[in-house]
């Protein structure tokens, strides 16, 4: 049954429900309560492999970072700690939750486009490998508030705009990140640097953006970096943005091929001896997560639509509100059988707005079933909310027929546990 969206291996079962690494939707629905986030835990460890296999057929010099800010789960910092990536964190939380799951300091690179005192001394304090710096200001920060030598790397904006969604291209020139190229801003910070007693200049950065399917402009940022290059450049990052699929028809690169264009481009602009980072995010967890609803309430408005209305909306996936985002979905409890009647799956919140799919054909929806969304596995618990004071769903990793609950469902106890 499976169409690209969701997990391989994903399957209708005997009992006509879907099954994700060999988890039955339906019971965990039943275990677990709805709205909740699934994954399949095969699928996050196939997909990082295939990046250190795609690397590991063509060089010697790589490192592939787990860009944490797409699932900043201290489970999912473990799972990819133990298949040898190194990790992306963007702020002080999301660092100690990859310390809390027993990253080597060494392999921790820390981004932010304004990191805080804070920040900085716990990062100096863990012994975090790598800085990536964002502003002058920042510099200046770091020589005050850092006690130790630190390896740094310079985010520059190469001005490349992909064809994605505006709010998730960074590596444009009118950027709140990094150090422009084209008003010569990135050549002067590399001066700075290299001229600080605190600071060890060891390579440089771009991320042009997210949800990307062209590879072009990829290798358009490597080729406008190439003249800030100099000795102490040993390494460069080109960050991520490989695209995913939220609909049966979209058609993102394999990763095989998207690591070969990063590496014939560094290769050709940047020599051989230049070690390459790669930070994927999206694509490690995108597709290994979906996320599962209850039917509450079907309302048809003749002539003009029927509304499906779920128990979350806008509160554990905020990307179709932010960012006009597409999903399929399905009713779990009728997988295999015919999509015919056309609804809008509405979630439970006091917005107008609060709308996850919009015209979907479900298969003959009813109060009670089993909703799921596919495609969910990036940015859905990373942005989850309590608006309308509702508690934040739980994760549970399956794999292999077993499910484990990560990150317990929050309560309404919890709501008020920070109140003064």
């Amino acid at each position: 049954m499976a169409a690209m969206p969701y997990p391989v291996g994903t399957v209708a079962n005997s009992e006509g429900h879907l099954e994700i690494a060999g988890c039955d939707v339906v019971d965990l629905a039943e275990r677990f309560g709805t709205p909740s986030y699934v994954f399949s835990v095969p699928e996050m460890r196939n997909r990082a492999r295939a990046y250190v296999d795609a690397f590991s057929s063509r060089t010697d010099e790589f490192e592939v970072l787990y860009a944490s800010k797409a699932l900043p789960v201290t489970a999912a910092y473990r799972l990819f700690a133990e298949e040898g990536l190194s990790v992306d964190v963007a702020s002080g939380g999301e660092l100690t939750m990859a310390l809390a799951a027993g990253y080597d300091p060494s392999l921790i690179y820390m981004h932010g486009n304004n990191k805080t005192d804070a920040e900085l001394k716990l990062a100096d304090e863990a012994g975090v490998g790598h800085l990536i710096l964002d502003s002058f200001d920042e510099i200046d920060r770091c020589e005050r508030v850092l006690s130790r030598r630190q390896d740094v790397m310079i985010r520059v904006t190469p001005g490349i705009e992909p064809s994605t969604h505006t709010y998730v291209q960074t590596g444009q020139l009118d950027s709140k990140f990094g150090f422009g190229l084209e008003d010569g801003s990135a050549e002067r910070a590399i001066r700075r640097v290299l001229a600080s007693p605190a600071l060890n200049l060891v390579g440089l950065h771009f991320h042009i953006g997210s949800q990307i399917f062209e590879t072009e402009p990829f290798r358009l940022a490597v080729q406008s970096l190439a003249e800030l290059q100099g000795d102490w450049c040993r390494m460069l990052d080109v960050g991520g943005g490989l695209g995913i699929s939220y609909e049966t028809e979209d058609e993102p690169p394999k990763i095989e091929s998207y690591v070969d264009m990063k590496i014939e481009a560094v290769r050709e602009f940047f020599g051989r001896e230049v070690k390459i980072l790669i930070e994927p995010g999206r694509s490690l967890v995108g597709n290994a997560g979906v996320t599962i609803y209850t039917v509450g309430t079907i309302k048809e408005i003749p002539g003009i639509r029927t509304y499906l209305s779920v128990d979350g909306g806008m509160s554990e996936n905020l990307r179709p509100m932010l960012y006009n985002a597409k999903y399929e979905a399905a009713i779990a409890n009728r997988a295999g059988r015919p999509a015919e009647t056309v609804t809008t799956i509405a979630g439970s919140h006091c917005e107008s707005g609060d709308i996850l799919v919009r015209d979907v054909a479900l298969a003959d929806p009813q109060v009670g079933d089993i909703l799921i969304t596919p495609a969910t596995g990036a940015y859905g618990h990373a942005m989850a909310n309590n608006y309308n004071g509702m508690p934040r769903p739980p994760v549970i990793f399956c794999e292999d027929g077993e499910a484990k609950v990560v990150v317990r469902r929050e309560t309404w106890d919890d709501l008020l546990a920070r109140d003064a």
